[in-house]
C-alpha cells in the first residue's frame, strides 16, 4: 500500500495552520457580506450539468439510519437520536384519541444533536483564533441564539449538483479499505480520479470513500459495536490537502468517516487542524458519516463515477450543522 506523502512538521501545528490559512483564505472573495462560502462555485449551470448526468434513474441514499443504534458515544454530549411516539395505533384502537367517525393516527418526536449521524458541517461550526468564516469575530456570528449569520438554513436550497465519488479505499486499500491513520494526500486523490477516469473541478460535490464505515459495519455484525468509529482512529484527508481543497474550487466534500480528516491527526498535539483551515478560512462545506458503500459498488460496476447529487440539510434556523439524507442519482 502506498505510504502517505508530504507529511507536515509534527511539532508545529500552530505554524502549519497559520501558513495554510493564509495561503488558502477565501476571505472577501465574494464580498464582505458573503454567507455561503464555496457554495458560490455551485451555480445554476453546475446544477444543470449535474441533472444531465441522470441516465438510468438509479438512486442511492447516502445516509446512515437515525436511531439509537448509531455511532455516537456521548463525546461532547453528542448522543444518538431518541425517537418517541406521541400517539400510537394502540391509542387509536382503544379510542383514546378523541377523533370522530373512527379516525385514528400516529405522531412522533425525535431528540438528537444535529451532528449525530449523516450531516453537513456549516460555516459557523469551526473558528480559527476566534474568527469565523470571512474573518468575522466568532462571537458576532454564533451566540446563545445560534448562528446569526451563516446558519445552515442559508444553504438549504443550494446543495444540489454534480457529485463525484473518489473511492480511495478501493483504489489504494486492501479489500477496498484504508487502515486507520492512513493520510489521504492530494496525490492519492488525483491518482484515484485518474484511475477512475473522472475529473474533479469547480463547483463539484466530492465524496471520498475510505472504507472506514465498511469496517464499522463488520464490527457491528461481529458484536463489537461501533468499535471506535466515532472520535477514534480512522483514515482520512491529510492536512496537506488544504491547498487542493482550495485550488480545486469544489463546493463541498464529504467522507464515510466520523471526522473527515485522518485520525490521529498528523501533529504531535492537535485536534482536527484541517477543519480549522477548511471551514473558517476556505469557507468549505464538510460532510461526515456518509454511507458511500452501495453507491461505490454501483460505480465500480458500471465505471461511472459522476452523478446528480442532492444533499439539502434540514434548515434548522441558526444551526451550525444539520442532518441530511443525501441522494445520488445515476
Amino acid at each position: 500500500m502506498p505510504e502517505p506523502l508530504d507529511r507536515p512538521d509534527r511539532l508545529d501545528p500552530q505554524g502549519a495552520v497559520q501558513a495554510a490559512a493564509k495561503r488558502c483564505s477565501n476571505w472577501g472573495r465574494w464580498g464582505q457580506d458573503d454567507r455561503i462560502g464555496t457554495l458560490n462555485f455551485l451555480d445554476e449551470a453546475k446544477r444543470r450539468e449535474g441533472a444531465g448526468l441522470v441516465r438510468r434513474g438509479a438512486s442511492f441514499s447516502l445516509a446512515l439510519p437515525f436511531d439509537t443504534n448509531g455511532p455516537q458515544n456521548g463525546w461532547r454530549r453528542r448522543t444518538n437520536p431518541v425517537h418517541t411516539m406521541l400517539d400510537t395505533g394502540t391509542d387509536a384502537e382503544r379510542g383514546l384519541q378523541g377523533f370522530p367517525h373512527g379516525l385514528g393516527g400516529a405522531d412522533d418526536v425525535v431528540f438528537m444533536p444535529l451532528q449525530c449521524s449523516t450531516q453537513w458541517d456549516g460555516l459557523g461550526h469551526i473558528f480559527d483564533h476566534g474568527k469565523a468564516w470571512n474573518g468575522r469575530p466568532a462571537g458576532d456570528v454564533v451566540t446563545s441564539e445560534g448562528d446569526l449569520v451563516t446558519g445552515i438554513e442559508t444553504v438549504a436550497a443550494l446543495i444540489a449538483g454534480r457529485g463525484v465519488l473518489l473511492d480511495v479505499g478501493r483504489a489504494l486499500g486492501e479489500h477496498g479499505e484504508l487502515p486507520d491513520g492512513f493520510a489521504v494526500t492530494t496525490e492519492h486523490l488525483t491518482r484515484t480520479a485518474s484511475e477512475q477516469g473522472v475529473a474533479v473541478g469547480r463547483g463539484d460535490l466530492v465524496l471520498v470513500r475510505t472504507g472506514r464505515l465498511t469496517r464499522a459495519r463488520r464490527d457491528l455484525a461481529a458484536g463489537r459495536g461501533w468499535n471506535g468509529y466515532a472520535q477514534g482512529p480512522a483514515p482520512g484527508l491529510s492536512f496537506t490537502t488544504a491547498d487542493w481543497l482550495h485550488d480545486s474550487e469544489i463546493a463541498g466534500i464529504a467522507t464515510d468517516t466520523w471526522g473527515f480528516e485522518v485520525r490521529p491527526n498528523e501533529f504531535e498535539v492537535a485536534f482536527q487542524p484541517l477543519h480549522q483551515v477548511a471551514i473558517p478560512n476556505i469557507g468549505l462545506f464538510i460532510g461526515e458519516m456518509w454511507d458511500l458503500d452501495a453507491l461505490a459498488a454501483d460505480c465500480a460496476g458500471d465505471g461511472v463515477w459522476e452523478f446528480f447529487l442532492t444533499a439539502a440539510p434540514i434548515p434548522v434556523t441558526g444551526a451550525v450543522g444539520a442532518p441530511v439524507n443525501p441522494v445520488a442519482i445515476k
